[in-house]
């Protein structure tokens, strides 16, 4: 076996090993009969929102093992062909499992990051807004190219997408919009990306030509399970109705639907636009209140991202990615320093090797696999 075939497997077996210690395989059958025990109980279902929780931890229980087994066939199988065809003298039959090692070996790495996402409210549908910065037409056409990149990315998942509101800019793009994703570990993907992003690129705007940098921040925070309680002083509140306009200005209300709440405390102003006034306040609430979730669970956690009120203005020194489209074509994280120049395909979804790298890190700038390894 060549040494880069060799190299190809010895990853393979540190990602399954990772992944064999973090869903603890060896007691994973006795913990799966447990559970089907527990769901031939006639009285499982009175009460529903327990009953739903152990079918969650069921199939994921159920997917852990699905998965780590399948790959570990796949690698004994491929393994045992290359030596089946170097024997032979089949060149063919090595090349083929060769080709579907290294294919293993990305399946490896993406459940060995799937597997990091084990976080309090990693499993969590989320919440995402995003906010145009210094630039002015710039920055809002900018915040618009955000708000397509992670919608594209979110449907690449299978995520469910809901504009939750949106303010459209003067000129062109959008001040600022929020949505609600949702999905399995749609919060542990997404929370690595609260910050501020910059870009660079000749502005379409300007009649010159000229050069221009713009920045638009990113805020990411759980959807709150319906277990979790947070408790909200009605006084802390201020609560607004309003006119609400679609993109453009189009499709305009009759009525003040649209509810702005504003957390006087913390400064905290969550809004919903897309519905009835009493939906929208239903809708305004949650936020408000996934968004001192998050605040606690940043006090308790530091390395899953900072408050927003420490995210720092949206501007020069506070950004955490780049993305240069002139003089040269690049995407870099700046926390992480991964970078591509296929800024387009960024720019269409393909974000999972900047969260990757970045779930990868712990606090004291190591892999968290590498952290794992010398426990």
């Amino acid at each position: 076996m060549r040494s880069e075939t060799q190299n190809t497997v010895e990853t393979i077996r540190k990602s399954l090993d990772l992944l064999a210690q973090r869903m603890d395989r060896e007691t994973a059958s006795y913990r799966l009969e447990e559970f089907n025990a527990r769901v031939e109980d006639p009285t499982l279902w009175d009460d529903p929102e327990s009953a739903q929780k152990l079918m969650r931890d069921r199939q994921a229980l159920v997917d852990a093992m699905e998965r780590y087994d399948g790959m570990s066939r796949d690698l004994s199988d491929n393994v045992e062909l290359i030596e089946m065809g170097e024997a032979e003298g089949d060149a063919e039959v090595v090349a083929e499992a060769e080709a579907a090692l290294a294919n293993l070996s990305e399946r490896a790495a993406a459940a060995e990051i799937e597997a990091l996402l084990d976080g309090e409210a990693d499993a969590n549908d989320t919440f995402l807004e995003i906010n145009s910065g210094a630039g002015g037409t710039e920055s809002c056409d900018w915040a618009a190219m955000l708000a397509r990149m992670y919608v594209r990315w979110a449907e690449r998942k299978g995520y469910k997408v809901e504009l939750q509101s949106e303010s459209a800019g003067e000129e062109a793009g959008i001040k600022s919009a929020a949505y609600k994703i949702s999905g399995h570990n749609a919060y542990g993907w997404l929370k690595s990306e609260s910050g501020v992003h910059r870009l660079v690129r000749i502005s379409p705007y300007d009649s010159a030509a000229r050069r221009h940098t713009s920045f638009s921040s990113v805020w990411v925070y759980p959807v709150v399970d319906d277990n979790i309680e947070i408790e909200v002083n009605p006084s802390d509140i201020r609560l607004d109705t309003y006119r609400s306009s679609g993109a453009g200005g189009q499709h305009v209300n009759t009525t003040d639907s649209a509810v702005r709440i504003t957390h006087i405390p913390t400064g905290i102003v969550v809004t919903s636009s897309e519905k009835s006034q009493h939906q929208n306040r239903d809708i305004a609430m949650k936020a408000l209140k996934s968004r001192l979730y998050q605040m606690e669970l940043d006090r308790r956690n530091a390395d899953i991202t900072a408050a927003h009120e420490a995210k720092g203005d949206a501007g020069w020194g506070n950004q955490i990615r780049s993305y240069v489209l002139q003089p040269y074509q690049m995407v870099k994280d700046l926390r992480t320093s991964v970078e591509t120049s296929d800024t387009q395909g960024v720019l269409n979804g393909d974000l999972d090797r900047f969260m990757a790298a970045t779930l990868a890190l712990d606090v004291s700038g190591k892999s968290r696999a590498e952290a794992t390894a010398e426990d």
